[in-house]
């Protein structure tokens, strides 16, 4: 998958080492979606940890989300293959939250996952976010600590 266009959104798979665009992602986080996203306070990334979170290969797959007329990224999406499991995680910016951006990213994640033959997804999340919890539910992820889905 390169480039889709799905309910508004563009999804594009990002360009393996392209760290510009996780970096300017990640500024559009606020404080409190960088403490959910990254499980604690997050003022910056490392270099390495942009290195990485920019890695596309055949273990790790990112999706960005670009809304029409913007030329910052909106929400990005990652999973991490473990064998037939996979680790997956999304955040949006701050502006765009609640507009069906995460949705669009987890569905389209999902069907890259079953594609890859990926048969589990987990994703861990703080019970104090709710629209993420929402958005696990809708994706039949069973509440526990840590989110699984079977595929």
């Amino acid at each position: 998958m390169q480039t889709r266009f799905v309910d508004g959104v563009t999804i594009r798979t990002l360009r393996n080492g392209d760290t510009d665009t996780v970096a300017v992602w990640f500024d559009r986080l606020g404080c409190e979606s960088r403490r959910r996203r990254f499980a604690g306070v997050k003022p910056r990334l490392s270099d390495a940890e942009l290195e990485l979170l920019a890695r596309v290969d055949g273990e790790r797959h990112v999706l960005v989300a670009w809304l029409p007329g913007e030329t910052q990224p909106a929400g990005i999406a990652h999973l991490a293959r473990e064998g037939a499991s996979g680790e997956f995680a999304v955040a949006v910016a701050d502006e765009h939250q609640g507009r069906g951006i995460g949705r669009v990213l987890a569905d389209e994640m999902a069907a890259i996952a079953r594609a890859a033959g990926i048969r589990e997804l987990r994703a861990t999340v703080a019970g104090d976010n709710p629209p993420a919890l929402k958005l696990l539910r809708r994706a039949r992820f069973e509440p526990s600590g840590e989110f699984v889905v079977a595929l």
